[in-house]
């Protein structure tokens, strides 16, 4: 039985793609650079601001300022909500889980923006304060274990009967690591380059939100 399940935030829980995108271009723009394709941002997004700072300059081909992660933040945290929707029925599927297991958010992004996003989208109510983890806390970033062991100590729940859904390779180790079952997002961005042969039968595979309700 699930009793806890852990969400991933961007391409899971919400659509963030384009905000993502439009904050990374507008920064290379600022450089020098040529804009570069959403869906070439969208193969860059999961394991924080500083990897994802890096590797769009990288793939820019200009030079990377000192101060290029402090200025996208800010750019980014004037676009969090411009665009950034919750995928189609993620609403309905987790005020359907609330009342059967706990729920909790596990994300590389940082923890300011992230509850904005909740809260914007009007998420945060299934979502208790420290049941929200971001990736500028004490605890490593995902893939590192910590964050999503720490969720299942909160409540007690033996990470055998918890389920991260994510839609990525990051996320896909972090449960390995962690002992937890996985359940992977088709309809995410970050699913678009998972390699298909780490696929091992143990996962679970959803193309919509509302295809949770059937793994209960």
């Amino acid at each position: 039985m699930i009793r806890l399940y852990v969400f991933d935030l961007d391409g899971t829980l919400v659509d963030s793609l384009r905000d993502l995108a439009d904050s990374a271009n507008e920064l290379v723009a600022q450089c020098g650079g040529t804009p570069l394709g959403m869906e070439a941002i969208g193969r860059m997004v999961g394991e924080g601001a500083a990897t994802l700072v890096a590797r769009f300059f990288a793939a820019a081909g200009i030079e990377r300022p000192a101060d290029a992660l402090a200025r996208f933040l800010a750019i980014y945290d004037t676009r969090l909500l411009n665009h950034t929707r919750a995928y189609a029925g993620m609403p309905e599927t987790i005020a359907a889980l609330a009342p059967r297991a706990s729920l909790a958010v596990l994300t590389n992004k940082p923890l300011g923006a992230t509850r904005r996003i909740l809260e914007g989208l009007q998420l945060s109510a299934f979502f208790e304060t420290d049941a929200v983890i971001g990736g500028d806390g004490p605890l490593r970033k995902k893939p590192d274990p910590a964050g999503l062991l720490q969720l299942c100590a909160r409540v007690n729940v033996p990470p055998s009967n918890a389920m991260l859904v994510g839609d990525s390779l990051v996320d896909w180790e972090t449960a390995r690591e962690a002992g937890t079952r996985m359940c992977l997002a088709r309809y995410g961005f970050g699913f678009r380059e998972f390699p298909q042969e780490k696929l091992n039968g143990r996962e679970r595979l959803i193309d919509t939100p509302r295809e949770l309700l059937d793994l209960v």
